[in-house]
């Protein structure tokens, strides 16, 4: 049996390939992810649009990224570790937005806090499902309108 796209097995030594891949990727999205929040703070009771644009741009690019890998027959089995798991995954970050809602109702400001943590899952989910809905058709036709 074949490993799933973008997996390898352990037998073929592809363990060490997939876990350096994740941890390169999660590197550079976790430093552009912090690069944002450091470019763009907000005030504790405040809501975090920095984080909330970070999340729904990168659940939007994790749709995309899964269409292209899901309908192209080659795609090279460190590209969902290295692009999916380790650079967006590190790049989305929905422990500081747990954070960020934790801060706001500590801060006296619980209706930025519920709007903040319902529009960020909502927009996340919606963001995730316009990426696959545009692009599948796209990857389809081989790009081409």
């Amino acid at each position: 049996m074949n490993p799933p796209v973008g997996e390898m097995s352990v037998s073929d030594g592809g363990t060490a390939r997939t876990v350096a891949a994740v941890s390169a990727g999660g590197m550079l999205g976790s430093l552009a992810r912090y690069g944002v929040a450091e470019a763009f703070p907000h005030a504790p009771g405040g809501f975090g649009w920095a984080m909330f644009a970070v999340n729904v741009s990168g659940c939007l690019l994790i749709g995309v990224l899964m269409a292209v890998i899901t309908g192209r027959p080659r795609v090279h089995p460190l590209t969902r570790p290295f692009l999916g798991v380790g650079v967006l995954g590190g790049f989305t970050s929905f422990s500081a937005y747990a954070l960020d809602v934790q801060r706001a109702f500590q801060a006296g400001a619980p209706g930025v806090a519920v709007a903040y943590l319902v529009a960020t899952v909502v927009c996340a989910l919606a963001a995730v499902y316009a990426g696959l809905r545009v692009t599948r058709p796209l990857v389809r036709r081989g790009g081409r309108p």
